[in-house]
């Protein structure tokens, strides 16, 4: 039995006291389609995590546009030059990923163990899965998230127990919240919705979590995606309260990326740009995108604040 309760609707007025310093990396993209193999077409909408020194990216490959998906592996030490893996790490074998296959991957570690939530497509119903590994090679699949839920996608995990749970942001129309004390079983329920779209603005269609959200003092700090009513898609943020996460602070007023460079407005799907992916490294926030569906691109910035807009002290 589920423990029903109704998010807060508080939405407090965004103020800039900080300007966005958004660096786009000048070579981008920096994961293309090779032209042949199981990334021939597409490599987008990657996952990143800093293990020894090291930025490991987790993008999104197809063979073809529009075909099956699978998830690949690029190695970097300066986190703007990857080195490819041969084959991929995640490949569609169930029947709830088949033809579809596995899309768009968010990673977090909780002590020594890594979970993947991922996007496993049959082809008509997409649903949120979770895999799980200790050296982000091999992975095992934990299966569907939500059974009951039927549609389902975009897990962004909290890596750390607040309140005794661990809690994940998800969801692709809204932003739905739900809690674990283990990693494994989820609850949640239709009425925990903590973010919606906003008609008028850059996420007036749509909302939909991006890379694991980030814990600064009293806050959480999740960057979403947005699309509009032209399904234009950009980079926007909302703020938590670390007390209860369901508890909104502050939200963009306008997105800190929007589709702008070619490689963001042409592809398999055009004027998109789609985060996954957050670290800090080397002293910077590096921020990885998919481009227009095609491409995996970059930007930067000194501090989160700046990457932002929105005051946080000295992230």
């Amino acid at each position: 039995m589920l423990l029903m309760y109704s998010a807060p609707t508080v939405r407090r007025a965004v103020q800039r006291h900080v300007t966005v310093r958004v660096e786009r990396y000048e070579n981008n993209p920096i994961v293309f389609p090779d032209g042949e193999g199981f990334d021939a077409s597409a490599t987008f909408n990657p996952a990143a995590v800093v293990k020894n020194g090291r930025v490991y990216l987790f993008y999104r490959a197809q063979e073809v546009w529009f075909g099956t998906s699978v998830i690949g592996l690029a190695v970097s030490d300066d986190g703007l030059h990857f080195t490819k893996m041969e084959e991929p790490v995640v490949v569609p074998e169930y029947s709830w990923e088949i033809p579809g296959g596995c899309e768009d991957p968010r990673i977090v570690r909780v002590n020594d163990t890594y979970y993947m939530a991922y996007t496993a497509y049959d082809g008509k119903t997409a649903r949120l899965a979770l895999a799980r590994s200790k050296d982000l090679i091999h992975w095992e699949k934990l299966g569907i998230v939500f059974p009951e839920w039927g549609w389902s996608k975009s897990g962004a995990i909290l890596p750390v127990k607040v309140n005794g749970y661990y809690w994940m942001y998800f969801g692709d129309s809204n932003v739905w919240i739900a809690r674990s004390k283990d990693m494994v079983h989820w609850e949640t329920d239709r009425s925990w919705v903590v973010l919606r779209p906003r008609k008028g603005y850059f996420d007036s269609r749509l909302v939909e979590p991006g890379p694991p959200p980030v814990i600064v003092g009293d806050k959480i700090v999740l960057i979403y995606n947005g699309a509009n009513d032209s399904l234009a898609y950009s980079v926007g943020w909302a703020i938590f309260s670390l007390d209860d996460p369901r508890g909104l602070i502050a939200r963009a007023e306008e997105p800190i990326l929007t589709p702008r460079t070619y490689w963001e407005r042409f592809g398999q799907v055009r004027n998109v740009v789609f985060a996954e992916g957050l670290v800090h490294f080397r002293g910077k926030w590096f921020l990885y995108y998919g481009a227009a569906d095609t491409f995996v691109c970059v930007a930067t910035a000194s501090t989160l604040k700046e990457l932002l807009g929105y005051p946080l002290g000295d992230s």
